[in-house]
C-alpha cells in the first residue's frame, strides 16, 4: 500500500531529524511539560465523526484511552447540539492517551492519515461541515513540524489523487463530549451507522496495522 510504505519511510525520517447523556461540560488541557513521569503523553487528532476516529484508534497496541470531544472553536463548554451547526468552529476530535515507549507519535500521524480522507474539506462522506474537518492539533513545535513535514511530502508524493487540507491548530481547550458518545462503538456494535460507516474503516484500519493492535 502506497501511503504506508510512504508513511514508514517517513517516520525513520523524523525520528532522525529529532534525535443523549449527561454533558460533562469539562474543558480538558494538556498540563504544560506532560503528565508526571512522562509515562503518557497525549495527541490530538480531527477526521471526521468522532465515533470512527475513536474506533480505529483504540485498537492500537499502546493507546490506553481515547476520549472524544470538542476543540477548536470560539464557544466555551459547546454541546454536541451547537457543534453540529458548523457555526462554534469546534471540530469532533479526540484526545489520543499513549504511552511513548510502545507506540510513537510519528506512527499515530501515520495512523491518522489511514483512518480517514485528509483530501476531504469539511467533511468525511456524508458528514458534512467544518465540524467534521481534518486537522491535527499539534501540542508543541515538535508535533507542528512533525505534521507538517508529513503533509508536505505526501503531497510531494502524489500519496492521494488530490492535495491533502488537513489544517495544522494550536490546541488549546478540549471540551469533552457527552457520555453518550464515548467509547460509542464497542457500546452500539449494532447502531445503522456503526454497521454501515464505522465496521468498513474499521476493517481496512485493522488490515492495515494488524502488527500493532492489541492483543
Amino acid at each position: 500500500m502506497k501511503i504506508l510504505f510512504f508513511l514508514s519511510s517517513a517516520i525513520l525520517y523524523v525520528a532522525c531529524l529529532q534525535s443523549t447523556g449527561t454533558h460533562t461540560s469539562q474543558a480538558y488541557v494538556r498540563p504544560i511539560g506532560g503528565n508526571a513521569g512522562g509515562a503518557v503523553d497525549t495527541a490530538t487528532f480531527a477526521g471526521g465523526c468522532f465515533w470512527c476516529t475513536e474506533a480505529q484508534f483504540q485498537q492500537l497496541a499502546g493507546v490506553d484511552t481515547v476520549i472524544s470531544g470538542y476543540t477548536g472553536g470560539s464557544v466555551a463548554n459547546p454541546s454536541y447540539k451547537q457543534v453540529t451547526t458548523g457555526r462554534t468552529g469546534h471540530a469532533e476530535a479526540v484526545n489520543v492517551i499513549y504511552r511513548p515507549d510502545v507506540i510513537t507519535y510519528d506512527e499515530l500521524l501515520e495512523a491518522f492519515f489511514i483512518a480517514h480522507d485528509p483530501t476531504q474539506l469539511n467533511r468525511q462522506g456524508n458528514d458534512i461541515g467544518p465540524q467534521y474537518r481534518s486537522a491535527i492539533f499539534y501540542h508543541d513545535e515538535g508535533e507542528r513540524e512533525k505534521a507538517e513535514y508529513y503533509i508536505r511530502r505526501l503531497n510531494e508524493e502524489k500519496v492521494y489523487n488530490q492535495p491533502i487540507v488537513t489544517t495544522l491548530e494550536p490546541y488549546t481547550a478540549f471540551y469533552i463530549a457527552e457520555d453518550y458518545h464515548q467509547n460509542y462503538f464497542n457500546l452500539n456494535p449494532n447502531q445503522a451507522y456503526c454497521q454501515y460507516v464505522i465496521v468498513p474503516k474499521l476493517e481496512k484500519f485493522k488490515k492495515v496495522f494488524k502488527e500493532r493492535l492489541k492483543q
